[in-house]
């Protein structure tokens, strides 16, 4: 009951963001967290991230650091995989464990009530992880289960295939998880060393929401992080995107292709981004209403689904996109989107198409403020991306400031449709490798 109830309140705090008032915090310890006091319900979420994240896998064991996200959740002390889980019941409490490319992610929901046991039975998890051997074998398995399945699954063959291509010899440019062969190499010795490498305060980024003072805030803090290593393995450098335009088909029997296309991006700090932003919900990242989507699936019925996205990672830039369509048609859809990427280069967008676009960006910014855990990770988010701690009340205003002539001079910049690459998985017609 008490897990249920946690999960609920977390959908019920701070339905509003406008009430959301952060604050940069010290713990006496020296920990920093940004911080929102929100009194109203006995209840606090806690947001951790520690950068680095899969990008920290040692040369030959890639896959470690997520398995490591993975072994976390698998017993602490005293307490084996079921046991932990229990505990987490009894208390109330919800934990989840995750990474991607740039960070490892750690957030908690707790009750007020439990607040310390909870806390306590966090920091257990995240300093002395068991690794046994039973569930070193299980997590494993179903690791392994799922790069069988990717092996199978065109999207993702896409877009290890587009990662390697446009970032060899970084860790950008390999498996998120590593490859299969690498990863049945890594031992529990390698999962330890990959833990101390990853989860270390010198790349630790903090935020808590909720029902607690300044005074608690600080001793939560410097428990729920004491033992963690001083500094974590080296960062990696800046990754050079290495590819131009062309195409890579891979052979794959099926009966429609799945394309991903990618040219060199633009980072989340140039001040060129917030129009980047704005142009790109024009031209494929407004669903069904982008141009991309209007051209291609409703006008020619060509694909279900079709779009484009800025993937702004800390050391590297995609200006990144997808489009499945069958195999006779797939060069038809390739063809339009490189055409609508000129389009838009030569011609800009519409004064109703950036009005559209600006209402529809600044109107969907306040859900993502509708529950106490929801507004720590976007402040986490924030911090990741080493934005201000008054983002959340200026990001509107940077994207309504966006005008027809920054849309112009940045699509000029950024648009370059012959630089467009596109890895197709399939068996298309008309198309090869060049």
């Amino acid at each position: 009951m008490r897990f249920l109830f946690a999960a609920f309140l977390s959908v019920l705090a701070l339905p509003l963001w406008a009430q959301v008032n952060v604050k940069p915090y010290t713990s006496p310890g020296g920990i920093e967290a940004w911080f929102v006091q929100e009194p109203s319900i006995p209840f606090v979420a806690i947001d951790v991230a520690f950068r680095g994240g899969a990008s920290l896998d040692p040369e030959g064991k890639y896959g470690a650091v997520e398995f490591v996200m993975a072994m976390l959740e698998e017993g602490t002390g005293d307490l084996d995989a079921v046991a932990f889980k229990k505990e987490q019941e009894r208390l109330g409490a919800r934990f989840s464990f995750s990474s991607n490319r740039d960070a490892v992610e750690i957030s908690a929901q707790i009750l007020n009530e439990t607040r310390d046991a909870s806390i306590d039975l966090l920091h257990r998890a995240m300093v002395e992880p068991r690794f046994d051997d039973d569930a070193f074998a299980r997590v494993r398995a179903q690791f392994e289960s799922g790069y069988r399945s990717d092996l199978e699954d065109p999207g993702t063959i896409a877009g290890v295939a587009m990662a390697a291509l446009a970032f060899p010899g970084h860790p950008y440019g390999r498996p998120l998880e590593g490859r299969l062969e690498e990863f049945q190499t890594i031992s529990i010795d390698d999962l330890r060393a990959a833990h101390k490498g990853a989860l270390a305060k010198d790349r630790l980024l903090v935020s808590v929401v909720g029902d607690i003072s300044e005074d608690d805030l600080g001793v939560m803090l410097d428990t729920l992080f004491d033992g963690l290593p001083e500094t974590g393995a080296p960062m990696p450098e800046r990754a050079e995107y290495a590819l131009s335009g062309g195409v890579t088909v891979i052979d794959f029997d099926s009966p429609q292709s799945i394309a991903i296309f990618a040219q060199e991006g633009i980072s989340f700090d140039d001040p060129d981004f917030f129009p980047a932003f704005v142009m790109n919900r024009v031209l494929g990242g407004g669903g069904l209403t982008s141009r991309l989507a209007t051209e291609i699936r409703e006008k020619r019925g060509l694909t279900y689904g079709v779009g484009s996205y800025l993937a702004s990672f800390d050391y590297g830039d995609l200006y990144q996109g997808s489009v499945a369509s069958a195999n006779e048609d797939i060069a038809e859809a390739i063809a339009l989107v490189r055409s609508e990427w000129e389009r838009l280069a030569t011609e800009g967008i519409t004064a109703e198409e950036l009005d559209a676009a600006q209402r529809f960006l600044t109107g969907s910014y306040p859900l993502r403020f509708d529950g106490n855990g929801r507004i720590a990770g976007v402040l986490t988010g924030m911090q990741l991306n080493r934005l201000p701690i008054e983002y959340m009340d200026t990001r509107n205003d940077k994207v309504n400031a966006v005008t027809l002539a920054d849309v112009s001079r940045v699509a000029d910049r950024l648009l370059r449709s012959e630089d467009l690459h596109f890895v197709v998985v399939g068996q298309p017609e008309g198309l090869a490798t060049q």
